[in-house]
């Protein structure tokens, strides 16, 4: 009852202020400040604010909302193991399926040929040190496994 006379209060003082404002030739903001204090009056006549004071002291309203945040924790928390191991068990069955097609094609098909020739003098002999050249695109292959490319 109390939440009721409030709320009336405050949309009787809202459309105060959008009679003050509409008098001062702001017809614009007069009618959106009538529009915002016109809602806590439609809300308490449709029983929404009786229904809100009702559910804030209702202990099993408490407890179905401790009910929807475990069931919240449990999708976070598969989803999150799920991210971990990398997809779901379709999605990964699918990734090793993709690598062993990989896999079947010649490593050194789509290596260039330098043929028997001489290097050229701007060409290093090795490669650099601190990465093997089979690293080269590790990883960019990484980031892209990562996103699922």
């Amino acid at each position: 009852m109390i939440a009721e006379t409030v709320c009336s209060a405050v949309a009787a003082a809202g459309l105060g202020i959008a009679a003050v404002t509409a008098y001062r030739k702001r017809f614009l903001s007069a009618v959106r400040i009538a529009a915002y204090s016109l809602v806590p009056l439609g809300l308490v006549m449709t029983g929404v604010v009786e229904w809100l004071a009702d559910t804030a002291f209702s202990p099993t309203a408490w407890a179905g909302f401790g009910v929807l945040g475990v069931s919240w924790l449990l999708f976070a928390g598969t989803r999150a193991v799920e991210r971990r191991r990398g997809g779901t068990r379709k999605e990964r069955r699918e990734a090793a399926r993709g690598a062993a097609r990989s896999e079947a094609v010649a490593p050194a098909a789509s290596a260039p040929s330098l043929g028997s020739g001489a290097r050229p003098a701007d060409t290093p002999a090795s490669p650099p040190r601190g990465k093997p050249a089979t690293d080269d695109f590790s990883d960019i292959e990484a980031i892209l496994k990562k996103h699922g490319i």
